[in-house]
């Protein structure tokens, strides 16, 4: 099953707002504070440009018109849905934004998808005994120090993504989500396996990856081939864009 990401940064969103339909307008005044009001036009533009991008079948440029008339509401549960008008999307999006990045991975509908980007930092002992599993403390305590910012990380980026798969977030229990790390393989894309085992009654198989000081990680049921990039730079007009 195939899988698409588009990332955006803050300064790729544009200072109008004339992409935003009219009720996300009245959404986004309704924000007080400047920093949600910030994240929020970030993730509805990284959004709406990666369903646009989506459904190039459709030959539709990526322009204002196109992308006011796309929505992206929030379920009963809080995950994000694509609209176009009041027509539910045929695609299935996870959303994630971190230090003025976002990220969208949009695949067909029906799909139990989760998406998340993590910043690789220090963190201290009592973060990983809170959120960790004791077979998950034991295997970062076994790697090299300076290897375990990254794995702490892509464990937490991991539960994450099988949390909003779940469509349940942080309301449920994060060590009830056990991650397996795999080999540490990573395919052409600079992508590695992994999978994630939700409570005993499930597994949900996905993908990380680690650049420029990010994690980036994605669950599916059915399980996803690596993600796909998106990259709105590369597409004029009807040219489909490059994928990398």
């Amino acid at each position: 099953m195939e899988v698409y990401w588009l990332e955006q940064s803050e300064k790729n969103v544009p200072a109008i707002d004339d992409w935003l339909s009219p009720k996300e307008q009245a959404l986004r005044n309704a924000m007080p504070l400047a920093k949600r009001r910030t994240d929020w036009r970030l993730g509805r533009w990284t959004a709406k440009n990666a369903v646009a991008l989506y459904f190039l079948y459709l030959q539709v440029p990526t322009d204002s018109q196109v992308l006011a008339g796309i929505e992206i509401r929030s379920a009963s549960t809080g995950a994000p849905e694509a609209y176009f008008g009041d027509q539910p999307a045929a695609a299935t999006i996870s959303l994630s934004h971190r230090a003025g990045i976002a990220a969208c991975a949009v695949t067909m509908p029906g799909v139990e998808l989760g998406c998340d980007l993590e910043m690789v930092e220090p963190r201290c002992d009592a973060f990983v005994s809170d959120y960790f599993t004791t077979a998950e403390q034991s295997f970062i305590a076994q790697a090299a120090v300076a290897d375990r910012p990254l794995l702490l990380a892509m464990f937490w980026s991991a539960k994450e993504s099988a949390l909003k798969a779940l469509h349940e977030g942080l309301r449920l229990d994060t060590r009830s989500v056990i991650v397996n790390p795999g080999d540490v393989a990573f395919d052409s894309r600079g992508w590695s396996a992994m999978q994630v085992h939700y409570d005993d009654r499930r597994t949900f198989l996905g993908w990380w990856q680690h650049r420029d000081g990010l994690v980036r990680t994605v669950v599916a049921v059915p399980p996803p081939s690596p993600p796909i990039r998106l990259h709105l730079a590369n597409y004029v007009g009807d040219v489909v864009p490059q994928c990398a």
